[in-house]
Protein backbone atom coordinates (compact mmCIF):
# COMPACT_ATOMS: atom_id res chain seq x y z
CA UNK A 1 0.00 0.00 0.00
CA UNK A 2 2.88 2.34 0.87
CA UNK A 3 4.52 1.64 -2.52
CA UNK A 4 1.26 2.58 -4.27
CA UNK A 5 1.07 5.92 -2.42
CA UNK A 6 4.69 6.73 -3.30
CA UNK A 7 4.06 5.82 -6.95
CA UNK A 8 0.91 7.99 -7.07
CA UNK A 9 2.71 10.96 -5.51
CA UNK A 10 5.60 10.58 -7.99
CA UNK A 11 3.20 10.38 -10.93
CA UNK A 12 1.37 13.49 -9.74
CA UNK A 13 4.62 15.43 -9.31
CA UNK A 14 5.81 14.44 -12.79
CA UNK A 15 2.47 15.36 -14.33
CA UNK A 16 2.49 18.82 -12.73
CA UNK A 17 6.09 19.40 -13.80
CA UNK A 18 5.31 18.42 -17.37
CA UNK A 19 2.17 20.57 -17.39
CA UNK A 20 4.13 23.61 -16.19
CA UNK A 21 6.72 23.04 -18.91
CA UNK A 22 3.98 22.76 -21.54
CA UNK A 23 2.35 26.02 -20.45
CA UNK A 24 5.70 27.81 -20.27
CA UNK A 25 6.55 26.71 -23.81
CA UNK A 26 3.48 28.42 -25.26
CA UNK A 27 4.05 32.02 -26.40
CA UNK A 28 2.14 34.65 -24.48
CA UNK A 29 -0.33 36.41 -26.74
CA UNK A 30 -2.29 39.57 -25.99
CA UNK A 31 -4.70 39.16 -28.88
CA UNK A 32 -7.31 37.19 -26.89
CA UNK A 33 -7.20 39.78 -24.10
CA UNK A 34 -7.60 42.63 -26.56
CA UNK A 35 -10.54 40.89 -28.15
CA UNK A 36 -12.09 40.29 -24.77
CA UNK A 37 -11.66 43.96 -23.84
CA UNK A 38 -13.40 45.00 -27.06
CA UNK A 39 -16.25 42.59 -26.40
CA UNK A 40 -16.62 43.93 -22.86
CA UNK A 41 -16.96 47.47 -24.17
CA UNK A 42 -19.62 46.36 -26.63
CA UNK A 43 -21.49 44.41 -23.96
CA UNK A 44 -21.30 47.34 -21.54
CA UNK A 45 -22.76 49.67 -24.18
CA UNK A 46 -25.57 47.24 -24.98
CA UNK A 47 -26.31 46.75 -21.32
CA UNK A 48 -26.34 50.48 -20.82
CA UNK A 49 -28.83 50.97 -23.67
CA UNK A 50 -31.00 48.17 -22.30
CA UNK A 51 -30.84 49.67 -18.82
CA UNK A 52 -31.77 53.13 -20.15
CA UNK A 53 -34.73 51.74 -22.10
CA UNK A 54 -35.98 49.82 -19.06
CA UNK A 55 -35.58 52.79 -16.72
CA UNK A 56 -37.31 55.24 -19.09
CA UNK A 57 -40.18 52.81 -19.65
CA UNK A 58 -40.58 52.19 -15.90
CA UNK A 59 -40.60 55.91 -15.15
CA UNK A 60 -43.15 56.59 -17.91
CA UNK A 61 -45.46 53.83 -16.67
CA UNK A 62 -45.34 55.08 -13.08
CA UNK A 63 -45.87 58.75 -13.97
CA UNK A 64 -49.47 59.86 -13.42
CA UNK A 65 -51.13 61.47 -16.41
CA UNK A 66 -48.84 59.77 -18.94
CA UNK A 67 -50.06 56.80 -21.01
CA UNK A 68 -46.74 55.01 -20.37
CA UNK A 69 -47.99 51.67 -21.63
CA UNK A 70 -48.77 53.28 -25.01
CA UNK A 71 -45.31 54.83 -25.44
CA UNK A 72 -42.62 52.73 -27.12
CA UNK A 73 -39.05 53.38 -25.94
CA UNK A 74 -35.93 52.47 -27.92
CA UNK A 75 -32.32 53.38 -27.08
CA UNK A 76 -29.31 53.32 -29.38
CA UNK A 77 -25.93 54.48 -28.03
CA UNK A 78 -27.62 56.63 -25.40
CA UNK A 79 -30.13 58.25 -27.77
CA UNK A 80 -33.71 57.56 -26.64
CA UNK A 81 -36.50 57.46 -29.23
CA UNK A 82 -40.09 57.76 -28.04
CA UNK A 83 -43.02 56.78 -30.23
CA UNK A 84 -46.66 55.83 -29.94
CA UNK A 85 -49.60 54.88 -32.07
CA UNK A 86 -51.98 56.61 -29.64
CA UNK A 87 -52.27 60.38 -29.72
CA UNK A 88 -51.15 62.21 -26.59
CA UNK A 89 -51.34 65.84 -25.55
CA UNK A 90 -48.48 68.26 -26.06
CA UNK A 91 -48.07 68.48 -22.26
CA UNK A 92 -47.79 64.67 -22.00
CA UNK A 93 -45.22 64.68 -24.80
CA UNK A 94 -43.16 67.34 -23.00
CA UNK A 95 -43.38 65.41 -19.72
CA UNK A 96 -42.31 62.17 -21.42
CA UNK A 97 -39.28 63.88 -22.98
CA UNK A 98 -38.31 65.45 -19.64
CA UNK A 99 -38.58 62.08 -17.88
CA UNK A 100 -36.29 60.47 -20.47
CA UNK A 101 -33.75 63.31 -20.28
CA UNK A 102 -33.36 62.85 -16.50
CA UNK A 103 -32.15 59.25 -16.82
CA UNK A 104 -28.42 58.75 -16.32
CA UNK A 105 -26.65 57.88 -19.58
CA UNK A 106 -29.20 59.52 -21.90
CA UNK A 107 -27.39 61.66 -24.48
CA UNK A 108 -30.42 62.86 -26.44
CA UNK A 109 -34.17 62.26 -26.73
CA UNK A 110 -36.13 62.09 -29.97
CA UNK A 111 -39.90 62.39 -29.64
CA UNK A 112 -40.64 62.64 -33.36
CA UNK A 113 -42.62 59.39 -33.12
CA UNK A 114 -45.03 60.72 -30.48
CA UNK A 115 -48.32 61.83 -31.97
CA UNK A 116 -49.46 64.94 -30.15
CA UNK A 117 -53.05 66.17 -30.31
Amino acid sequence: MKKFAIAAATATALTLTMANAAFAAQPASQAPMMLAAGEMTKAKEETSDTWITTKVKADLVTEKGIPGTDIKVETNKGVVSLSSTTAITEAQKTTAVNIAKKIKGVKAVSADGLKAE
